[in-house]
């Protein structure tokens, strides 16, 4: 039950009316919706990868605005108190060789239903191409059903369930919570490249998770974490030279 309260905690705390922000990148406000875009100090140092972000948080502010738009005109009695809250931040977890840049894109959103509700999502970013890239390059092949795809899931749940007890969740570390986790690279979780304790190397792969994803509302956001020797036998020359060391105690110990 701590663990519960614990990561409700967590949710509430990451409201973004709890926190003194910087002025936001992008913002649409209007009585319909108060939304906002976050980029971190790290992503506006580089001008390609800042805009990418920007262009892409300013089509979800429309979105979301138009969507609040006609819901208000559907079902005016849900904004007596006040239109839609909404907030991105995009923030830089790692950057590997000096090439790759492991973004997190953190989502709340509050349509004045039972409770508010956050989502994650990744991007990886390739500094040399100046675009998105997926982990493909990184391993000799991604099929869905493959050998890859198949020891990956099988790392992510014995991960996830290592995460489940910690926070005394044991009981929804079930087949039933982890049946999206499929053998595919589209359906498997959005990834980031983690840190390591070698200078300019990943230590693993981690697979972030929003609330409902893998366990119920309550456990909050979960990181799965695979350890780069476990998919060593999947590797490219690019995922051999990219891949080393081990994961920093403090990444470890706090969600990212």
């Amino acid at each position: 039950m701590l663990a519960i309260l614990s990561a409700v905690a967590t949710i509430a705390v990451a409201s973004p009316s709890l926190a003194a922000d910087p002025k936001p990148d992008a913002v649409v406000k209007n009585k319909n919706i108060d939304a906002r875009v976050f980029l971190d100090d790290k992503i506006k140092a580089d001008a390609t990868l800042a805009a990418d972000c920007l262009a892409e948080g300013k089509k979800w502010l429309d979105k979301n605005a138009g969507d609040a738009a006609a819901s208000r005109k559907q079902d005016p009695q849900f904004f007596k108190e006040g239109g839609w809250d909404f907030e991105r931040r995009y923030s830089i977890r790692s950057v590997v060789a000096d090439r790759y840049v492991s973004v997190l894109r953190d989502d709340y959103m509050d349509t004045h239903g039972a409770h508010p509700n956050s989502d994650v999502n990744t991007i990886l970013w390739d500094k040399s191409e100046n675009k998105r890239i997926s982990i493909r390059p990184f391993f000799t092949e991604t099929a869905d059903n493959g050998a890859t795809m198949k020891a990956m899931v099988k790392a992510i749940i014995a991960s996830l369930k290592v995460e489940k007890k910690k926070r005394d969740s044991s009981e929804t570390a079930t087949e039933e919570w982890f049946k999206g986790l499929t053998p595919s690279l589209l359906k498997i979780g959005a990834v980031t490249l983690a840190p390591s304790t070698e200078t300019g190397r990943s230590s693993g792969l981690t697979f972030h998770y929003p609330p409902y994803a893998v366990g119920p509302y309550a456990e909050g956001q979960y990181v799965a974490y695979v350890p780069w020797e476990t998919l060593k036998p999947y590797l490219t020359p690019e995922g051999a030279r990219i891949f080393g060391g081990t994961r920093p105690k403090g990444d470890a110990e706090e969600p990212q």
